[in-house]
């Protein structure tokens, strides 16, 4: 007997949660906000279900939270029955995508690495056989790469190594450098 007052409430939630999705197919802020709140508990767990995956339970949370909102925006037009399977659907594909982004950021940073590495290389190699300093074509014939790819990588580097110098002086106390003592050495 102890069911049927359970039945009572879950029929009222299923009540309540249709008339917040209809209220907020309506442009309901309320009503959204309070969709968000109930369906947390599902995005938290879809995100800890995905943390393995490269990016921190905060930002799952973040991406899944984005999912739901657009679950919420979209049930109403997408004619799906069970919201709760609609949002789970929505919420998961939005940190599936979240961690696909990331991987491909990964990947392309390393990549870029890769290059930079090779490019430094190519450049000191080149400097030494040639007795000045080389021309980005070539450094982008000897690394096989166009002479666009080899500016931008030269970007990169001439980048890299500004931070690192900034980063280096910011520990040099200037005050502690007698110019003159640099002079008299020479």
């Amino acid at each position: 007997m102890s069911a049927q007052p359970v039945q009572e409430d879950d029929d009222d939630v299923m009540g309540e949660e249709a008339a917040l999705l209809e209220q907020s197919a309506r442009g309901n802020g309320q009503s959204q906000s309070r969709l968000v709140a109930a369906k947390l508990g599902m995005v938290i767990r879809l995100a800890e279900a995905r943390v393995e995956h490269g990016l921190s339970v905060p930002d799952l949370v973040q991406e899944g939270s984005l999912g739901l909102v657009e679950a919420i925006r979209s049930f109403a037009a997408n004619g799906a029955g069970d919201f709760a399977a609609f949002a789970e659907k929505k919420v998961g594909e939005q940190m599936d995508a979240a961690i696909a982004a990331e991987a491909a950021a990964v990947r392309d940073a390393e990549q870029l690495v890769v290059a930079a590495t090779d490019y430094e290389r190519v450049e000191v190699v080149l400097h030494r056989s040639l007795g000045r300093a080389p021309n980005e074509t070539e450094i982008a014939e000897k690394l096989e790469w166009s002479v666009e790819r080899t500016r931008y990588v030269a970007q990169v580097v001439a980048d890299a190594r500004r931070r690192y110098d900034e980063e280096l002086l910011a520990f040099v106390d200037p005050d502690a450098v007698d110019a003159e003592d640099i002079v008299d050495d020479e």
